[in-house]
């Protein structure tokens, strides 16, 4: 058994959380393993970062070449976030023969094919476990697990505060405004929440998820993507009373037509599995052709649960290494050998509110513009106002399937209708069941 030297970029809420589970339970890994993990060096903007999680002044550096040129170093963990400087860590890692463990989604979103030709020119691998889903250990699970499976569909909940905001609003009936600045003052989200609430985080991990689940290549810019910033307490309350909760999901599915691949809030049956995920928790819906349905459930960030994935890469690397040997190189990159399905070729049911003019014939000016774009009401509902001297109110319409570039072309030019003051939401209805088509009857 030879020692397997780790080099970690980055030493934020991750980063120590890596070098405390790793300094923690060091003996168990050579105990229940064979894998000697020594951290040999770290890299960090403060050395107050390195002193606190127990990381000793002659391991530190404040330049990430100092990590990556050294030569004891066996894997380089980079923890930094962002694409630069972290694509020239990657490259400068794989040039010395270096493994990368990385937690970049947004990095990996849209230049994985790229990164991971050149680990494998370099005889080396690119793991990114912690990268989707936080600790839920998916991206192994796809690689290796459910490889007998034609892979149908994958839908989650892949981002933790906006599962946070949404599921507040609907146990408080709280407006999203509101809840959202209780959760920046909390700490739940970010000063500037736009990654996390316009839908762009979980868009990087359902093109990372869709790519190695279909074996196709799919980039973030395929993902359509819409945030949670129009959902109001109002929208929540009727979705329950109809039968539905209000998620932001994360969908890909493996369709005959083309891999359809989406970010958006989405109305799914109360007594679905994904709609029992509430507060900050992640999940990742998976269907197989074999195996059916599976859930995966977890924390999807935070210090240890996410280092606990990154560790779970180290690991993965260091066994072969431990014992003499060479893991082998990265995996044939995947190109685009399936084709993307428009978004405007999307059929489903949808949800549409409107605030019209509170006057006779409002209704079937309304209802003349969906006619025209082929859209079938299925459901026509006037909602109460709190204020009975408005000269407006609220309309939800429920659709029957329609297609999507109907949908928005009817929203346009409901927008431009006389009687109409505002669109104020239009959400798709999702066909869970759908998501087992093609699964074998046992």
């Amino acid at each position: 058994m030879r020692t397997v030297n780790v080099g970690i970029i980055g030493l934020g809420t991750v980063g120590s959380g890596v070098v405390r589970l790793i300094n923690s339970h060091h003996d168990d890994y050579v105990a229940n393993y064979g894998i000697d993990l020594a951290i040999t060096r770290t890299c960090s903007r403060r050395v107050e970062s390195a002193r606190a999680c127990g990381v000793p002044d002659e391991a530190f550096s404040t330049d990430w070449q100092d990590v990556v040129n050294d030569p004891s170093v066996d894997v380089v963990v980079e923890l930094i976030g962002g694409e630069h400087p972290a694509t020239e860590i990657y490259e400068a890692a794989f040039a010395a023969g270096k493994h990368v463990v990385t937690a970049n989604k947004a990095l990996l979103g849209r230049h994985v094919e790229a990164l991971a030709a050149k680990a494998r020119e370099n005889g080396v691998q690119l793991k990114c476990e912690a990268s989707c889903g936080g600790g839920i250990p998916i991206v192994s699970t796809l690689e290796r697990d459910l490889v007998g499976n034609k892979i149908l569909t994958i839908a989650g909940i892949l981002n933790g505060t906006t599962n946070y905001i949404l599921s507040r609003m609907e146990s408080e009936g709280a407006d999203y405004a509101d809840v959202l600045a209780d959760a920046q003052a909390k700490g739940y989200a970010e000063a500037d929440p736009s990654a996390d609430v316009d839908g762009f985080d979980a868009a990087s991990k359902t093109a990372i998820l869709a790519s190695i689940g279909f074996g196709t290549r799919v980039t973030t810019d395929d993902v359509y993507q819409q945030g949670i910033r129009t959902i109001a307490a109002e929208d929540i309350a009727v979705a329950h009373e109809l039968g539905y909760t209000i998620k932001l999901l994360g969908i890909a599915r493996n369709t005959p037509k083309g891999v359809d691949v989406r970010v958006h809030p989405t109305m799914i049956p109360l007594d679905h599995q994904l709609a029992k995920v509430s507060g900050a928790m992640n999940a990742v819906y998976v269907v197989g052709d074999a195996v059916g349905e599976t859930m995966f459930y977890g924390a999807g960030a935070g210090s240890f649960p996410t280092a606990s994935a990154v560790v779970g890469d180290i690991m993965t690397l260091a066994d072969p290494i431990s014992k003499g040997a060479t893991p082998l190189p990265e995996a044939e990159p995947f190109s685009h050998t399936l084709p993307l399905r428009s978004m405007d070729d999307l059929e489903t049911k949808y949800y549409v509110r409107l605030t019209v003019a509170d006057r006779v014939g409002a209704l079937a000016e309304t209802v003349n513009v969906f006619a025209k774009h082929d859209i079938s009401i299925s459901l026509i509902n006037q909602l109460e106002d709190a204020s009975s001297d408005s000269d407006t109110c609220s309309v939800i319409f429920l659709t029957h399937e329609a297609l999507e570039k109907n949908m928005q072309a009817a929203a346009m030019e409901l927008a431009e209708t006389e009687c109409v003051r505002e669109v104020a939401n239009v959400l798709r209805i999702e066909d869970t069941d759908a998501w087992s088509d093609g699964v074998m009857a046992n």
